[in-house]
């Protein structure tokens, strides 16, 4: 993976990127954006991204890469998802992803970008990126305001499984990712955890079978009635034996012998790469209890061990890495978190942002996407 930065001083915005370029077929680039902390309202910072990403875009790869997938990391969504939506306009609610998850180095607003050459995009229901015979669905800020957690999780996996069954697709064949964002995590993310056992049994995914990478997480909606927010990714066209879940099991346990309903990492093998999925992933061990207590430098060194872990499973390592979230409980860790991470992973697009992790003992969560060169001839590329 090649990593570069890119600064513009016209906006006051810098871009981390990771290239993962073939000489033919799908070349695909992470992008995070952030502008310079402390200048400029809101309406600035978000003018200055999208000039900045805009440029980006164009002077990098012309009209060759695609935005398949975006989100917007706000400080306050409430005052802030007005304009969002304004700037916006013309594009479907689908095709992007916002939420209250404030970055912690202390600006408003960042976006992370993931972007691909050679797809056929369309926005209908989903955005739907197309290219040798797969197709690339998103879904992104579904919410339905209910009376409860427990009843909104429900709804929008209904919904949601209805959706991809109008694309012939089902939760348990096609569903390779999804992202939980629960207001008060703390308060709400049982009934996350409830109605997603519930309807995955109903949807044939169990302990027996497979589940879903995920990450369930603090993240608050625009809207106060609502307590949950879903961002999907599935994949129509794959072969038998084309996805591999990941355990680590001499790291990490089973999730479904704490109650919850995921998977630790999946792994999609195309014809020339792997794409890897790694859960929001914390400092567990595999008796599914919480290590190092209290001790943020400790608990960023397990989460460590056991990302690399799910990694090497998939036979893959740190140098593979496109792209990387963490997700932080208390903002007094981030200078301390911001200094280990600019150590391990030098260069590689990464965005820290204030989000609770489902478990108040868990001070640090991370989450990330590997691409894998190489891959298993008797696939389709990418």
């Amino acid at each position: 993976m090649k990593y570069t930065t890119k600064n513009y001083p016209l906006w006051r915005v810098k871009a981390r990127l990771s290239h993962f370029e073939t000489p033919e077929g799908v070349s695909e680039y992470h992008v995070m954006l952030s502008p310079e902390t402390g200048k400029g309202d809101f309406t600035t910072q978000l003018d200055n991204l999208h000039k900045a990403s805009e440029h980006l875009i164009a002077s990098e790869w012309g009209n060759r890469a695609k935005v398949i997938f975006k989100r917007y990391f706000l400080s306050d969504i409430t005052n802030q998802s007005p304009i969002l939506y304004k700037a916006l306009e013309g594009e479907t609610p689908e095709s992007y992803s916002a939420v209250q998850q404030p970055p912690l180095d202390g600006c408003k607003v960042a976006l992370w970008l993931w972007l691909q050459t050679d797809m056929d995009i369309s926005k209908k229901q989903m955005t739907v990126a197309t290219h040798n015979g797969y197709s690339h669905l998103f879904s992104a800020s579904l919410q339905s305001p209910e009376s409860s957690s427990e009843t909104e999780t429900h709804t929008l996996l209904a919904r949601y499984a209805q959706s991809l069954r109008d694309y012939q697709c089902t939760l348990a064949d096609n569903c390779v990712r999804t992202w939980f964002f629960v207001r008060d995590v703390d308060v709400n993310y049982e009934g996350v955890v409830i109605a997603r056992r519930k309807d995955f049994i109903k949807e044939g995914l169990t302990e027996q079978t497979h589940y879903i990478a995920s990450t369930g997480i603090s993240g608050y909606p625009a809207a106060p009635e609502v307590n949950v927010l879903l961002d999907t990714y599935a994949v129509k066209g794959l072969e038998a034996g084309q996805i591999q879940y990941l355990y680590a099991k001499e790291h990490l346990n089973p999730t479904y012998e704490y109650g919850v309903t995921f998977e630790r990492g999946t792994a999609i093998e195309y014809g020339d790469r792997k794409h890897i999925f790694i859960s929001g992933t914390a400092s567990i061990d595999k008796y599914g209890d919480i290590v190092f207590p209290g001790d943020i430098v400790k608990q960023v060194h397990r989460t460590w061990e056991n990302v690399e872990a799910l990694l090497k499973e998939a036979g893959s390592d740190f140098t593979d890495m496109a792209q990387i979230i963490v997700y932080l409980r208390d903002t007094a860790d981030y200078q301390t978190v911001q200094a280990l991470f600019d150590q391990q992973f030098p260069g590689i697009p990464t965005v820290i942002v204030l989000a609770p992790v489902c478990r108040p003992g868990w001070l640090i969560e991370m989450e990330g996407i590997a691409i894998k060169r190489g891959g298993n001839p008797k696939f389709r590329n990418l």
